[in-house]
């Protein structure tokens, strides 16, 4: 599988990814009562942009000005955008260096979903990350260091339902954000939310998804719905519809905080004229299942 995420860093399904992860932790976070924040498919933790448009091979256009690039000066942010984009400008300062020339305005490092969980935590909060690829998984424990509460793990992020769920806190936010690459991980993500519902029903899941010209997520979002969730938001952001590639993604959210509806559809509207590449551009936040 390809985990070179730097590609894509900081791109529009970051964002829209990042700013309801965001939102959702700190909404869990309203209570006193310490989480564990599990990350299955971590990756290396955070991003230099400087580097995105560098491919294995080929150079390639980078994806972060049509996505955290056109959030930098954007004026009159909802509180939770506004909230994610203080995170990302707080990794900034942590990482910040020697500029070169063709990073070009605007940011230069984006932080992956283990650093914006970092940055969230509480004292009381405890941090999981499971990262299978060898590489990503050492670069993900050079760039987080040792800290209190935080667990690094070299392994399938899936079997973390099994081992870590549920968790001795009794309350949990679990992201599960795979490639979507290998053949069959639909169906493996759909297998992942049953056994984390049947091990840990309280749980809160956040299950990222790509919308794309080869796969659309119906399948994907029935064998979800078969499951008899509890109550599940879903959250869907088409940039580009006639595109090829990536022309969109979504969030899926089950057992979201009471009254995050509202915070999240905010978000979703003020992103959608940000971000869109297309006039026929949409979004939508939907239940899958009732709250």
């Amino acid at each position: 599988m390809n985990y070179r995420h730097h590609f894509h860093a900081g791109n529009f399904a970051d964002v829209l990814k990042h700013v309801l992860l965001v939102q959702l932790v700190r909404a869990l976070q309203s209570k006193e009562k310490g989480l564990l924040l599990l990350d299955t498919h971590a990756g290396r933790g955070g991003y230099d942009l400087s580097r995105a448009a560098t491919g294995d091979t080929l150079a390639r256009r980078p994806e972060h000005p049509d996505g955290i690039g056109r959030l930098e000066q954007a004026p009159s942010l909802p509180p939770g955008i506004a909230d994610y984009l203080g995170l990302v400008r707080s990794y900034q300062v942590r990482h910040r260096g020697p500029r070169p020339a063709e990073a070009g305005p605007g940011f230069r490092f984006y932080p992956g979903s283990p650093w914006l969980l970092r940055l969230l935590a509480r004292p009381q909060d405890r941090l999981a990350f499971w990262e299978l690829q060898a590489e990503e998984c050492e670069a993900l424990r050079i760039s987080l260091g040792r800290a209190p509460r935080q667990a690094i793990q070299e392994e399938d992020g899936y079997r973390a339902i099994e081992s870590l769920l549920p968790p001795p806190e009794r309350r949990g936010l679990i992201l599960l954000d795979p490639p979507y690459e290998a053949a069959g991980e639909w169906a493996q993500v759909v297998a992942a939310v049953r056994a984390g519902l049947r091990r840990f029903p309280s749980g809160t899941y956040a299950i990222w998804y790509p919308v794309t010209d080869r796969a659309g997520p119906d399948a994907f979002l029935e064998g979800l719905a078969a499951l008899a969730l509890p109550p599940t938001l879903v959250a869907e952001l088409v940039v580009n519809p006639p595109g090829p590639g990536l022309r969109g993604c979504g969030v899926v959210m089950v057992n979201p905080p009471w009254r995050f509806e509202a915070e999240a559809e905010a978000s979703l509207w003020a992103l959608l004229p940000l971000l869109r590449r297309h006039p026929e551009a949409d979004a939508g936040l939907r239940w899958l299942s009732p709250e």
